[in-house]
């Protein structure tokens, strides 16, 4: 057998944009910073290089601007990726991508597409502060007309770059920083990872827990130290926000009983609260617990170390409400969150895991 090519998130998304660019002439990259030597934590680097400045467009500090000549020539039947080095950014851009982007197909009978990739990068990390790392994929979610997909591992990324670049509606990927160092299998030459929904990527049946982007390694790395303790749970990741396919989810439900969801954005008015709603209403019956929900708490994000360290949700979080609703006993619960601490001993809060190096 020969032996699987393990490269970075951050290479794979690089990979897809490079082949996208290469099989498709009607592509094209834009953005402030793809053209930049450090090439957006190594997304783009190269690229102008080998595709020149009409399909790699390094763009101005004018996000309103760029976006609506990216939906502008979307319609004429161009397929442009945009990158928001930060999702904040995107924020000065919202009416364009909510009232154009997601509408167009709609208002027009079907007559107007808008194949549109809007790549936008979310997450913590460096004192990134309130108004450079934050998780806004709510907003998007919350918009019919867009599909809003966050991979979690590097096959993922490049496979859902794919799909996301030969989709005729705007697809918006949003990227954790701390994902674009993740080490995993990634297929040679383009493949197209489906925009279909959730995947079970760990079986168990006492609990489930459905996490999406940088939170499912850490419900990963909860997993296997409940499993240490005699607590087989599931872990599903939810992949695809917008459409929300809920047969996985509520097929684990049915086996389980038991819930926990995890946000890498805020716990109020969050996915989770979406998946919990969607738990309630359609499977009710196969809870055994009030389901429950690990999320950012209601404050915005922080820049300080001290206030960082007790603002983000971890593994341990997870293993305590898997104790909780599957009835461990103290005991087991601090030996599971000792197991998941010892990884991290040592390592600032703001600083990516090194045990999330991979391979996944």
């Amino acid at each position: 057998m020969p032996s699987e090519r393990i490269i970075t998130a951050a290479q794979a998304i690089r990979e897809a944009l490079g082949e996208a660019l290469r099989d498709r002439p009607e592509t094209y990259l834009m953005g402030e910073g793809v053209a930049d030597p450090g090439g957006i934590f190594g997304t783009t680097k190269g690229l102008i290089e080998e595709f020149g400045p009409d399909r790699v467009v390094e763009m101005p500090v004018a996000e309103n601007g760029l976006t609506g000549i990216a939906i502008g020539s979307a319609l004429m039947g161009q397929r442009p990726i945009m990158t928001h080095q930060r999702v904040d950014f995107a924020l000065l851009c919202l009416e364009q991508l909510f009232n154009t982007a997601a509408k167009s197909h709609y208002v027009t009978g079907g007559k107007h597409r808008v194949p549109l990739t809007v790549r936008m990068i979310i997450g913590r990390g460096w004192g990134q502060g309130p108004q450079h790392s934050q998780s806004l994929e709510t907003l998007f979610a919350y918009i019919p007309g867009l599909k809003v997909v966050m991979p979690s591992t590097p096959y993922e990324f490049k496979g859902m770059m794919h799909a996301a670049i030969a989709d005729d509606n705007p697809v918006m990927v949003l990227e954790h920083r701390w994902l674009h160092y993740v080490n995993g299998h990634v297929p040679e030459g383009p493949y197209l990872s489906p925009l279909d929904g959730p995947k079970v990527v760990k079986s168990g049946d006492r609990a489930t827990v459905v996490a999406s982007s940088y939170m499912v390694l850490e419900a990963l790395r909860a997993a296997t130290a409940l499993e240490h303790v005699g607590c087989s749970i599931e872990v599903i990741d939810l992949r695809v926000l917008r459409p929300l396919d809920m047969t996985p989810i509520l097929a684990s439900i049915r086996k389980t009983g038991r819930l926990v969801v995890c946000d890498t954005g805020w716990k109020q008015f969050g996915i989770g609260a979406e998946i919990v709603a969607n738990v309630v209403e359609q499977a009710f019956d196969a809870l055994k617990l009030p389901p429950a929900r690990v999320g950012l708490p209601d404050h915005p994000t922080p820049s300080s170390l001290p206030l960082a360290e007790v603002y983000y949700p971890d593994s341990t979080d997870i293993v305590k409400h898997i104790g909780r609703l599957c009835g461990l006993s103290p005991d087991a619960v601090d030996k599971a969150c000792t197991e998941v601490l010892a990884v991290r001993q040592g390592v600032p809060i703001d600083k990516p895991d090194p045990a999330f190096k991979g391979p996944f």
